[in-house]
């Protein structure tokens, strides 16, 4: 009896997990996937980042990992930022969790972004306040294989650039 209830408990806490959903074979991440050096302006400060993707957990998701080559007073990296980016398997859109040195926070919901593929672009919109926004629009170059990457502040509907950088491969 005893094992019978054992058999039971782990097969009914078995039933409930879902597997793991693999982006989709034609999600442009995989074309962001390997080593890159960003160039461009930021903060209109002109400046020099290495960018990491790597699929993790089974291609679930895509980890991005930025470092500036530029440094802080303590010698460590001036900007460094790990991104998680996943695909709700029911609704096809894309979602990521940013988490840089440029603020700790207990994963504030302003951190996640939302967005779908549109052609050879994946715009995502972060929501900091009712009025406040922040779109962040990666867009694939077929012909060179590099990547522009647009971010703007949004503020009452008034868009600023506040960083335009190119990916290109290491």
């Amino acid at each position: 009896m005893h094992k019978t209830l054992i058999w039971l408990c782990a097969l009914l806490l078995s039933a409930h997990r879902l597997p793991a959903q693999a982006l989709p074979a034609d999600s442009l991440f995989d074309r962001l996937i390997g080593h890159w050096v960003l160039r461009g302006t930021i903060a209109r400060q002109q400046t020099t980042h290495d960018v990491t993707f790597d699929w993790m957990l089974g291609r679930a998701y895509v980890q991005m990992h930025e470092v500036s080559r530029e440094r802080g007073a303590n010698g460590s990296p001036a900007y460094e930022a790990i991104v998680l980016f996943g695909r709700d398997p029911r609704t096809g859109e894309y979602g990521c969790l940013w988490l840089d040195n440029t603020g700790a926070t207990a994963f504030d919901p302003a951190g996640t972004g939302r967005g779908s593929v549109t052609g050879d672009s994946v715009p995502f919109l972060f929501h900091y306040t009712a009025t406040d926004r922040f779109h962040t629009t990666f867009v694939y170059n077929r012909a060179s294989d590099s990547w522009q990457w647009h971010m703007d502040n949004d503020s009452s509907g008034v868009r600023r650039p506040f960083a335009r950088v190119t990916l290109t491969r290491r």
